[in-house]
């Protein structure tokens, strides 16, 4: 593995609506929908520059919806067996179509959907879909399976409450709707039937589902007998026919490039049919990763055993980080859950948000992205496990819209027409996204890049310090926490703060954590990661390190244990430049690079009011191409990129930093500024956080000498 897992979820029909009309209940005629379209090249950059490797794209399979289109030949559902005018997307009407909602052209949909894979794929990312194995939509109806393929229930024996042949269960009685509420509603003259009722999806086997049951969905059934009287009872030999269908089901969306599944609810199927189909589909398509949902932590290594990659670390991991975030409990006790699944860490899936949780920003969870920060930093590099985050939670999505039929509940809608602000903003129209915004979406992709490319993190040992840190004046185990990551000779050291105030700590490293990583008695320069500052420190056994935090953050120091630890300073940059100009010293030797193909300047001087700057040029620039400089120079600073540090071994230097340009004596050790991924430069020099810090470039005048094709670019920038 060349990096760590991050998975981005996004609830599709939701993301690219930009329609802010937010009607309660609205039709999708009048609140608008998000289209697969919506995700071009360049919003698929934007989300792959996060740090992003994986994209979930939630709901995309047809799901039961109030939304008429028939006329493209998709059966029409009653309205009450549906929850909201959009419809939950795992309420599945049809396992081999695309939702019609997300296509411009519905019947072209199915191509669209094959066009996201590769523009997703293209873009560098991996895609992922639900599957959802429990329960379909009541009206379930394929009119897209392949030549040959019987429908679910199609041979079923309504007769027989349960049959191991049976693809649902049976209560031998009409379906009695007087307990949901939006069935209260429906036409009397067209009243939806369902003889015999089928059980519903939350393991009701009566014909009387309610409210606050899945009452739009009925159950699955893969051999597992509830209602015989003597409990459970299990009929696996010969195998059920529900686990050939939807085994066929999982081949026919691999086969269309997706690179993994999701998987609904798969505690409530049985671990039987997992080993099964997951054997299947992997001996086809190897790569395929499956993630299951599943909350039991007891039958946790079952799953795992049964050929799932991951799991939800919701009861666990989830549970703690959320409630050291809301203060109710000590940052501590993040110790005890990673402890507990220790032997099968690396399955784990964390996460802070996602469809089903609260978002943080909301009034339910702590009413501010911010003070999630730190528990951000330890989710995401604690292990080499993925990390997922929900779109719009980088933003401070809110979630206390009142849709529809979701309601006020700090979460966003999977049932209705919707759109937020935070994503319109965020990836269609940044000049009005608010400065709160941008500034955690920043923080949120240093953190993540440091997550998928520090080695020492998506592939290195793990060292947890809190049983040397109790409570004392230098250390509070109430709101920090603390833990070593190490790969070869690189070291990370990271400290989270939970809490509102700054606090200078001491972290403990003890003797065991040196012959346990192998480190060294040294003098280490440890850089922060986050923001370039760096200091030096003595490494000895059961000594402290400091750090000083600021609220609702973390440190994440990263040093070397080889004994030549100087860093390079590229270009000969003193430390005291000025950091708007600096940075666009680097910003303007890429611009010049793509308008013109020359090299970086190796004559540059740069101050607070005006810089000069040299290339060397095959021809002389024209002065429309002068104006293209400053033109492609601002636009690049209005994109807002974030100016971020790594370290790397001289051996590894990533593409587009050319060794040879290296002095003889270049330590073994450079430190990389990024932007974005526009530019990567070795340099020890001081920058901006975004490009935006830098300001207005502004082109004061230009030189050419002809005899040695160099052009001399004046500039200043303007805060």
């Amino acid at each position: 593995m060349d990096k760590k897992i991050i998975i981005y979820q996004i609830f599709t029909r939701l993301f690219g609506n930009r329609n802010v009309t937010r009607k309660v209940n609205g039709s999708v005629a009048e609140n608008g929908v998000g289209k697969m379209n919506d995700f071009t090249p360049t919003v698929l950059r934007h989300i792959h520059d996060m740090g992003v490797t994986h994209v979930w794209y939630t709901g995309v399979i047809r799901h039961a919806s109030q939304t008429d289109y028939s006329s493209f030949g998709i059966p029409k559902q009653s309205p009450a067996v549906v929850k909201g005018v959009a419809g939950s997307p795992y309420a599945i009407a049809d396992y081999y179509d695309i939702d019609p909602d997300l296509a411009e052209n519905v019947n072209s949909r199915m191509e669209e959907f094959e066009e996201l894979v590769d523009r997703t794929h293209k873009a560098g990312m991996k895609v992922i879909i639900d599957f959802v194995p429990n329960h379909v939509a009541r009206e379930y109806k394929s009119v897209k399976k392949p030549t040959g393929v019987k429908d679910l229930g199609q041979d079923d024996d309504k007769t027989m409450n349960f049959s191991q042949q049976n693809n649902f269960y049976y209560t031998g009685m009409p379906i009695d709707l007087s307990g949901v509420t939006a069935a209260r509603n429906q036409d009397p003259e067209k009243p939806y039937v369902e003889t015999p009722a089928k059980a519903t999806g939350n393991d009701r086997f009566d014909n009387r589902p309610g409210d606050n049951d899945w009452y739009e969905t009925v159950k699955l059934n893969y051999g597992i007998d509830y209602c015989n009287g003597r409990g459970r009872s299990y009929h696996f030999d010969p195998i059920p026919n529900t686990w050939a269908k939807m085994t066929d089901i999982l081949l026919f969306w691999a086969s269309k490039g997706v690179d993994g599944f999701r998987c609904d609810m798969a505690e409530m199927v049985p671990a039987s049919f997992w080993s099964y189909a997951t054997g299947i589909v992997k001996n086809r398509y190897p790569e395929i990763d499956f993630i299951g949902e599943v909350y039991d932590g007891n039958q946790y290594r079952t799953f795992i055993s049964s050929g799932f990659d991951y799991l939800y670390d919701k009861v666990g991991m989830y549970d703690a980080v959320r409630a050291v975030i809301r203060g109710e409990r000590p940052a501590a006790s993040i110790t005890y859950q990673w402890q507990t699944v220790g032997d099968i860490a690396g399955h784990m899936l964390y996460f802070l948000e996602n469809h089903d949780e609260q978002r943080i920003a909301s009034d339910f969870f702590c009413g501010d992205g911010n003070k999630a920060i730190p528990g951000v930093i330890v989710s995401a590099l604690l292990m080499r496990n993925p990390f997922m985050f929900y779109a719009g939670q980088e933003f401070g999505e809110r979630g206390m819209d009142a849709e529809g039929f979701s309601g006020r509940d700090g979460r966003t809608t999977i049932f209705d027409y919707w759109s937020l602000d935070s994503l319109i903003h965020g990836y269609y129209d940044r000049r009005h996204m608010p400065k709160e915004e941008k500034a955690l979406a920043l923080k949120y992709q240093q953190i993540l890049r440091i997550a998928n490319r520090e080695k020492a993190i998506f592939e290195g040992d793990f060292f947890d310090l809190m049983y040397v840190n109790p409570a004392s004046y230098q250390f509070n185990p109430r709101f920090n926490f603390a833990f070593l990551r190490k790969a070869g000779s690189d070291v990370i050291l990271v400290v989270a703060n939970f809490s509102g105030d700054r606090m200078n700590v001491k972290v403990n490293i003890p003797d065991h954590a040196f012959d346990y990583l192998g480190l060294p008695e040294t003098t280490v320069v440890a850089i922060d990661l986050l923001t370039g500052e760096e200091q030096t420190v003595e490494l000895t056994r059961n000594g402290q390190f400091p750090a000083d935090l600021r609220p609702y953050s973390g440190r994440i120091f990263k040093f070397t244990i080889m004994k030549d630890d100087t860093d390079y300073v590229f270009n000969e940059h003193n430390k005291d430049e000025f950091p708007p100009a600096h940075t666009a010293e680097h910003l303007l030797n890429q611009v010049m690079i793509r308008l013109f193909g020359c090299k970086r300047s190796t004559n540059a001087h740069v101050e607070r009011k005006k810089s000069k700057i040299s290339y060397v040029l095959d021809h002389k620039p024209t002065r429309q191409e002068e104006k293209a400089i400053e033109q492609m120079m601002n636009e690049m600073i209005q994109a807002d990129m974030p100016v971020t540090f790594e370290t790397v071994d001289i051996d590894n230097l990533p593409e587009g930093v050319d060794r040879s340009r290296l002095p003889k004596d270049a330590s073994q050790k450079i430190r990389l500024v990024r932007i974005g991924d526009f530019d990567v430069c070795p340099c020890i020099g001081k920058h901006v956080r975004s490009t935006a810090q830098i300001g207005r470039f502004e082109l004061l005048g230009t030189n050419w000498d002809e005899a040695t094709h160099t052009f001399r670019v004046r500039f200043k920038v303007v805060q």
